[in-house]
């Protein structure tokens, strides 16, 4: 039986680029994620889609359903005194606010005088990836989840429900 769009999907992975891990929650909490929403990778998405609950699998990912195609011409040199306060170094990754508000990651690429360069691709763009998944759980969203989009595995504590807050935290 096929996952269906906005079943909430719990999944335990490793991703592998070649021989080398670059992510991984074995062991850990479990990825949890509303299906069809876009929340996950394209081809990850589009790999499970015929599992089924304890099913494993191995899912290879082009890099275009992935992160996408390396873009040569996603670099920009800044000024070095923008990064005043940040103790710089080739290949790491800084995080910072884009033009519409939402988050960018970076890659500092080169360190001059005065100027870095850094590079827009996601660090794992223009790569071919393998999955190792295994499906913990798939139930269907509570209407609360189809509203929001949010699994209920996936709500931020806003740290007074369960400790005596009552509802006037909104608890219930």
């Amino acid at each position: 039986m096929a996952i269906e769009t906005n079943q909430i999907v719990s999944i335990e992975y490793e991703v592998r680029d070649g021989d080398k891990v670059v992510d991984s929650n074995v062991g850990g909490a479990p990825l949890v994620f509303m299906f069809g929403k876009g929340q996950i990778i394209p081809g990850l998405e589009n790999g499970i889609v015929n599992m089924s609950i304890g099913e494993k699998g191995d899912i290879l990912v082009k890099s275009e359903d992935a992160y996408g195609t390396h873009n040569p011409d996603a670099k920009q040199e800044v000024p070095l005194d923008q990064f005043a306060g940040i103790d710089l170094a080739v290949g790491m990754t800084l995080y910072g606010q884009g033009e519409d508000g939402g988050t960018v990651q970076v890659t500092v690429m080169e360190i001059n005088e005065e100027t870095v360069v850094i590079d827009f691709n996601h660090p794992l763009a223009g790569k071919d990836l393998m999955f190792n998944v295994t499906i913990n759980n798939i139930r269907d969203a509570s209407a609360e989840e189809a509203m929001t989009g949010v699994p209920a595995e996936n709500k931020q504590d806003d740290g007074c429900c369960g400790t005596g807050g009552g509802s006037g935290c909104g608890c219930h």
